[in-house]
């Protein structure tokens, strides 16, 4: 899956396809998620700063723009916080609005199942791999992940179900080690794997698992 960037020649077909594969994820979704997602595209089309990937505006405004009150406003800006798709790079303080900014590596894990409603080409162009011709090769079985059991079984089905190659790799070794007042203890196989995974894809295994379970507020991930 490429990564969306705001610079270059293609940047603004970039931006397009980041749209669309949100409005076909909105539209695929209930009442519920097509308002939210359309919501944080107004926002998108009309704040975002892409090249800077910050989102500079405060409740009163976003309610106006969507016409609504404050309340509503703080409470469908924690649910996008809670998705992962925004992000708080600067706190507000003294009177100043807070500064936030897109993941958008997680909106486009997440509206990936619907981007073959859009056309195959819509697919090639954000994987960046061409449909593989049709063969009379049987391939080998690989294993299904096993069935989900608990918060830890939940979340590994998502993960593999994001990205089934990254989950084999990373994922699929960690065992739960149980909850202790709201944090999930996670054991790697070696020390290695555990500083590479609080390292590189603690995020994506947060909200894997805050998905599974909203009283989880923190994760550890331990070696040998």
């Amino acid at each position: 899956m490429q990564v969306i960037r705001a610079v270059g020649r293609e940047a603004a077909a970039k931006k397009y396809d980041l749209l669309s594969a949100m409005m076909a994820h909105g539209l695929a979704g209930d009442k519920h998620r097509q308002r939210l997602v359309l919501r944080l595209m107004a926002l998108i089309t009309t704040r975002y700063n892409w090249q800077r990937d910050e989102l500079t505006i405060g409740q009163r405004e976003i309610a106006r723009l969507w016409c609504v009150d404050e309340r509503t406003v703080k409470r469908e800006m924690a649910k996008l916080r809670a998705l992962g798709w925004i992000e708080i790079k600067q706190q507000g303080a003294r009177g100043r609005v807070s500064v936030l900014g897109l993941n958008l590596e997680r909106i486009l894990l997440d509206t990936k199942a619907e981007w073959e409603n859009i056309g195959p080409d819509f697919v090639t162009r954000l994987t960046g791999a061409a449909p593989e011709p049709a063969s009379n090769v049987v391939p080998l079985h690989r294993a299904e992940p096993v069935a989900a059991e608990g918060v830890w079984g939940e979340a590994q089905a998502r993960l593999a179900a994001e990205d089934r190659a990254l989950f084999d790799a990373w994922f699929a070794g960690l065992a739960e080690a149980g909850v202790r007042d709201g944090c999930l203890t996670l054991f790697a196989p070696t020390r290695f794997h555990a500083s590479y995974v609080e390292t590189h894809l603690l995020e994506r295994l947060r909200i894997a698992v805050q998905r599974s379970d909203g009283s989880i507020v923190k994760l550890r991930v331990l070696g040998p």
